[in-house]
């Protein structure tokens, strides 16, 4: 008889619900995991089996950053186990190893040293996991030791505490591995033009806060830049508290600027404006931004403010407005329309600023179109 009997199941019975089982397991695994799940030629097989048994999105890693898995010898393990080390999550740990496979192939005591120079900073685990989550490649990108040590006490030096100094380490990893002598250098260019200018002292720590939060990587340009920037301005007419107060409102862009951008765009706007020199200047201490626009970018919105009806008479008078987007300009006008108020009759100061900024004026402007007149001659009630 070709059936064998055992503990009353016979063999096809028992192939039968060993390949279901196998079906709903098969099922139940993530569909990114179970196309993933075989090795592919030259791939270290305990890398690929560490990262499956993590839920990693290996066919991620595959397309992105395929060469990781080839790599001998790799610290998965160790990898993921400084992160829960930390309180990372399962998915936490399974998305930095997604974004970032390189972590793998970092020596554990590296990893290690790694940690506790960060935790010097940023001493909450629960922060600092969700800054490795945000920027797993500045936590997991390895440079000199030392020079990030010496970076961090200089820093420290500069009264920068320890919130926005990891937010410096998170957002420009590199200028903590170089040297610390070019990030004096470049700090050092930035405070004596600001002082040269006739900052105030007290006032500059808060202005190079708002720098480097704004761009990190300012660090990382050449000092000259700035001076260049500085005196190409003064020669367009620029007074010194002028040079000053866009430096005070520019802060990093400052340093994304050059001369050349610079002359392109200041000759585009007095074009359009169909201004003086004189009247540019004005126009630019207004509006910094102008200063950094691209000419496509200040022609589209030059070109939306006139569609609405608004005269360059009114764009000169209120400059900032080309701060916005010509989506958020239609926007503004057509809610400030169904009120009755009408921008080409009228200033265009309640257009400005950031969405909350809108909301208030727009409140204030329906406030006083709701509030009745009041009549003097009209007797008053007595409570």
């Amino acid at each position: 008889m070709f059936c064998v009997v055992a503990n009353n199941v016979t063999r096809p019975s028992m192939l039968r619900l060993l390949a279901t089982s196998l079906y709903l397991h098969f099922q139940r695994t993530p569909s990114h995991l179970r196309s993933c799940a075989t090795l592919t030629p030259s791939e270290n097989p305990q890398t690929v089996e560490t990262l499956y048994q993590l839920s990693v999105d290996l066919q991620k890693v595959r397309k992105l950053k395929g060469w990781v898995l080839r790599q001998n010898p790799a610290y998965a393990e160790e990898a993921a186990q400084l992160l829960k080390d930390l309180g990372a999550s399962g998915t936490v740990v399974s998305t930095v190893l997604t974004s970032h496979p390189e972590a793998v192939l970092c020596h554990p005591e590296e990893t290690l040293a790694q940690k506790n120079l960060w935790m010097s900073v940023c001493p909450n685990k629960k922060e600092l996991v969700a800054i490795i989550e945000k920027f797993p490649a500045s936590f997991f990108t390895f440079s000199n030791h030392d020079n990030q040590r010496d970076n961090i006490a200089y820093f420290r030096s500069l009264n920068l505490n320890k919130r926005m100094i990891t937010k410096l380490m998170a957002g420009a990893p590199q200028s903590f591995g170089r040297p610390v002598e070019q990030n004096r250098d470049m700090v050092r260019s930035l405070q004596k033009t600001y002082l040269d200018l006739g900052g105030d002292e007290a006032n500059m720590k808060v202005w190079l806060q708002k720098l480097l939060n704004q761009n990190p990587f300012v660090l990382l340009k050449e000092p000259q830049i700035l001076t260049d920037n500085v005196v190409f301005l003064r020669e367009r007419g620029f007074g010194t508290a002028e040079l000053l107060h866009l430096l005070s409102k520019l802060k990093a862009f400052v340093i994304d600027l050059n001369p050349e951008s610079m002359r392109r765009t200041l000759g585009y706007s007095k074009d359009v404006l169909g201004c003086s020199e004189a009247e540019l200047r004005t126009i630019i201490v207004r509006c910094p931004a102008l200063l950094y626009y691209p000419e496509d970018v200040l022609a589209e919105r030059f070109a939306g403010l006139l569609a609405a009806g608004v005269s360059m008479g009114q764009i000169a008078q209120t400059p900032t407005v080309l701060e916005l987007t010509t989506q958020i300009v239609n926007y503004r006008i057509q809610r400030l329309k169904g009120r009755g108020y009408d921008v080409r009759s009228s200033s265009l100061d309640v257009l400005n600023g950031t969405k909350k900024d809108f909301e208030v004026s727009f409140g204030r402007l329906q406030l006083r179109r709701e509030r009745p007149l009041f009549n003097p001659v009209a007797p008053l009630k007595d409570d």
